[in-house]
């Protein structure tokens, strides 16, 4: 059996103290800024809200992907998520709370003929497949070190 591993990564620019633009392997750029609210110029979505954003690409391709496997289609997917937040850690207001995320609710909301025990079951295998659900429910060794 050969197993493959697929490769991601990008370069990051900080462009300010706030904005900072990304360069995926395939040439794209994401522009990550903090709203005028908070002291950026708002050019584009915070860190925290692009994880969120990726939460909910990865839950719609493997939503599609899963459901063609099944053998039925979805007219329309729809997905809201809210993450709740204390900022005290990443503002070093606190030692004891976490700097991330405390909790993520994710809604699915699902346009299609199948039936309530193909979309259960649908559910559980999207749950099982999402790579960036897995990385935000498990945890991922993570190594930051001076380049």
């Amino acid at each position: 059996m050969i197993i493959i591993i697929a490769k991601y990564s990008i370069q990051a620019q900080g462009k300010n103290d706030t904005k900072t633009v990304v360069e995926t392997t395939g040439g794209l750029k994401i522009t990550i800024d903090e709203p005028e609210r908070l002291g950026g110029g708002g050019e584009g979505p915070n860190p925290v809200e692009y994880l969120l954003a990726s939460l909910a690409g990865c839950l719609n391709i493997v939503g599609y992907l899963v459901a063609g496997e099944m053998g039925f289609e979805l007219d329309d997917l729809k997905i809201d998520i809210k993450g709740k937040l204390d900022p005290a850690k990443f503002r070093g207001k606190s030692e004891n709370k976490r700097a991330g995320y405390q909790e993520i609710d994710v809604s699915i909301d699902v346009k299609t003929d199948a039936n309530e025990e193909t979309l259960n079951k649908w559910l559980k295998k999207v749950k099982e497949r999402c790579p960036v659900s897995d990385n935000i429910a498990n945890q991922t060794p993570v190594k930051i070190k001076m380049a």
